[in-house]
């Protein structure tokens, strides 16, 4: 059983309301996860919202037990193992369930996503090319999906006869829940001979909105992400867009126009992606940041966390934003800049009304009313 903070941690995180971002910005502000949770009915009283419910020491209790019944353990922030790209984006998962090997995380780190209904000659690629990477000595980061994320993790696993095999799946669902069914085998052997990433609470099971989440950390975790093949609008083209926005490489297999599961590709190529025909290309691209330990970059500016006040705002603060916040989404700089008040004491105000259900988050750092 973990110890009390980290306890604590798994806590804050299930409680309702609560995002990684909030997360965040609340150990920022108390210092501890049990400090964050003593304060956390004040706050709410004090935004004038609904009590929110607060995860149960036993729920999490039960949570520990039963991500340790599925042969997994908790992977947090401010572990050694933890991707250490993956924690430079804005919001990463406080906390994952991992089973498998994590010191393969210390490993360079290249996405590979594409089609669930790819053609046979993009999963041949993908296979080609994850084992490619493997031998030059890269982790090979994908979703477990069908198609092409199938195939670059069998192309990581048939490359290595023994010892862990470097390649990585980030799932959608909680830890002990294979999806799609017919990759229980394939899960299985990456949670014995790889890795598998969940963020989700055991038991839960893979629901549309759980994907964009998976596919941040697809993203985050990688030097660059490779789509091998795409329609317009899939979920391969949201991880390539989340990537660029983390400032990762973001590359694309060309393919005919005439196929539709190339478009994607192609759209992204004419939008500044580089094009890959071969694993030299991708290696060529990566290079720079293929040094000793090329998984470490700069520390993150991380803008939404504030700067620790030495007050709390007063009520005449909180009036006056809470009047500038209406239905449509406004950029956090602007109600910065419209009430003069200070950008640490910006985003307390506006995490104690997120607390209260007040506001919601949008894209691009903006918020409005609920």
């Amino acid at each position: 059983m973990p110890d009390a903070e980290h306890l604590a941690r798994i806590r804050l995180l299930r409680s309702e309301r609560i995002g990684p971002i909030s997360f965040a910005q609340l150990i920022q502000r108390f210092g501890t996860a049990l400090a964050a949770i003593e304060a956390l009915p004040e706050l709410v009283e004090r935004a004038g919202g609904r009590a929110l419910r607060i995860a149960s020491p036993a729920q999490a209790e039960a949570e520990v037990r039963r991500v340790a019944a599925a042969g997994a353990r908790y992977l947090f922030s401010d572990d050694g193992d933890y991707p250490a790209l993956l924690a430079h984006i804005d919001n990463a998962p406080p906390v994952l369930t991992v089973r498998g090997h994590t010191e393969l995380l210390r490993r360079p780190a290249i996405a590979m996503v594409g089609a669930r209904n790819a053609s046979a000659a993009a999963c041949r690629l993908a296979r080609q090319l994850a084992g490619e990477l493997v031998e030059a000595g890269y982790l090979v980061v994908s979703g477990l999906a069908r198609g092409i994320d199938t195939a670059a993790h069998e192309g990581a696993l048939r490359i290595t006869s023994s010892g862990p095999a470097p390649t990585a799946g980030v799932i959608a669902s909680g830890i002990d829940i294979c999806y799609p069914p017919e990759n229980a085998r394939l899960q299985a052997d990456m949670g014995e001979r790889g890795l598998v990433i969940a963020e989700q609470p055991p038991g839960t099971e893979p629901l549309a909105r759980h994907f964009p989440y998976r596919n941040r950390i697809i993203a985050g975790m990688a030097i660059g992400t490779l789509v091998v093949e795409a329609a317009p609008r899939s979920g391969s083209l949201i991880t390539a867009r989340l990537a660029a926005e983390a400032g990762r490489d973001v590359m694309a297999i060309p393919g005919s126009p005439l196929d539709s599961r190339s478009r994607g590709c192609n759209e992204l190529i004419r939008g500044g992606a580089t094009l890959v025909q071969g694993v030299a290309d991708i290696l060529e691209l990566v290079a720079p940041f293929a040094g000793s330990q090329p998984h470490r970059v700069a520390a993150p500016s991380q803008p939404y966390l504030p700067e620790r006040l030495s007050q709390e705002p007063d009520d005449a603060a909180r009036r006056e934003l809470f009047g500038l916040l209406g239905s449509s989404p406004v950029g956090i700089d602007e109600l910065v800049r419209q009430s003069g008040l200070d950008s640490g004491a910006v985003q307390m105000i506006l995490l104690d009304l997120e607390l209260a259900g007040l506001i919601e988050r949008h894209a691009a750092g903006r918020v409005s009313l609920v």
